[in-house]
C-alpha cells in the first residue's frame, strides 16, 4: 500500500482535487485498495473550510464526488506517516521542507515532476482557470498510479 498526501496552499482547491481523482482513478483501475490519499495545505488561512465551490464543480463535472472534506494544515508528523507528499508547486515544496524539517527520505515531490512537463499545477484561485488545473491534476494523479501500479 503506498500512502500519499497532496499538499497546497490552503488545502481547498489543487490538492483536495488531487486526492479525489487519485481515489477516483485508483478505484476504477481496480487499485483503491493499494493507495491511501489525502490532502493538506501549508498555511493555515483556509482550516476547516470545504473544497472551494468552482473546484468542487469541476470535479462534479467530472463525475468526482468530494464530500466530507475539511482543510487542514501538514504536520512534521505527517511526513512520517505518508510515502510521498506531492506538492502542487514549487512555493509548496519550499514550505513542505521547512514544515517537514528537510526531506531526508526523498518523499516530498511536485505533482508534474510524474509526467512529460515537469513544472507547477496552476494555482486557480489566481488564474480563475479551474479546467486548467483539473487537466494538470488529472495528468499527474494518472502519471502517479502508472508508476505504482505498472509492476503490480
Amino acid at each position: 500500500m503506498i500512502k500519499i498526501l497532496f499538499v497546497c496552499h490552503g488545502n481547498i482547491c489543487r490538492s483536495p482535487m488531487a486526492e479525489f481523482v487519485m481515489k477516483d482513478l485508483a478505484a476504477k483501475a481496480g487499485a483503491g485498495e493499494r493507495f491511501v490519499t489525502d490532502s493538506a495545505a501549508t498555511s493555515t488561512e483556509e482550516i476547516g473550510n470545504p473544497v472551494y465551490p468552482p473546484a468542487r464543480r469541476e470535479l462534479a463535472a467530472h463525475g468526482i464526488p468530494c464530500t466530507g472534506h475539511a482543510a487542514r494544515q501538514l504536520t512534521r508528523a505527517d511526513y512520517d506517516r505518508y510515502d510521498l507528499l506531492i506538492g502542487m508547486d514549487s512555493a509548496n515544496i519550499r514550505n513542505m521542507l521547512r514544515i517537514c524539517g528537510g526531506d531526508p527520505e526523498g518523499k516530498i515531490h511536485r505533482l508534474l515532476d510524474y509526467t512529460a512537463r515537469p513544472g507547477d499545477v496552476a494555482d486557480p484561485w489566481y488564474t480563475g482557470d479551474f479546467s486548467a488545473t483539473w487537466r494538470d491534476v488529472l495528468e499527474g494523479c494518472t502519471a502517479i498510479l502508472h508508476r505504482y501500479t505498472a509492476c503490480k
